[in-house]
């Protein structure tokens, strides 16, 4: 089958422990880089997972399919809130943190069993903004772009 895969990898001024907090546990920071969107999960193998737009709509659901805390992070995730989206089935959303000369290497694989994939192209255009964020908030304290983040599918 055809896949579609979409890969994004940034560098990141903090420690692996911290970025790790930020990426699952924290979710008030969370919101600060996500545009007001939150990921709640237990965040271990096993453990349901899912995302909530602000005004709470379950923007995806899925499953954690690999935790190793700080270093990496495996989510079976399907989009839930647009039919001609999640029609496409579940993708699998792959985090790497790894420490590179006093940053961490974020590395994002976004899959799915699909090519055109309407998800794909979704993900490709929202990871960019989210990370965007994340990496400025953490580094200089403050998030790049301020707007609401649009109700359409992932990562958000």
């Amino acid at each position: 089958m055809a896949r579609s895969t979409f890969v994004y990898v940034t560098y990141i001024r903090t420690s692996q422990e911290r970025l790790w907090s930020a990426l699952t546990t924290d979710t008030e920071f969370m919101k600060q880089y996500w545009f007001g969107t939150q990921c709640i999960s237990q965040w271990k193998a096993g453990s349901p997972w899912k995302m909530l737009w602000p005004d709470g709509t379950v923007a995806d659901t899925g499953e954690i399919v690999e935790s190793d805390p700080p270093r990496r992070l495996v989510i079976r995730w399907e989009h839930q809130a647009k039919p001609e989206i999640r029609g496409e089935g579940p993708s699998l959303c792959t985090i790497e943190l790894e420490p590179v000369e006093g940053v961490v290497k974020l590395s994002i694989t976004h899959t799915i069993e699909r090519d055109p994939s309407k998800f794909i192209e979704a993900v490709s255009g929202g990871w960019p903004k989210i990370l965007s964020n994340l990496k400025s908030l953490l580094e200089n304290g403050a998030a790049v772009l301020t707007a609401p983040y649009p109700t359409d599918p992932g990562p958000g």
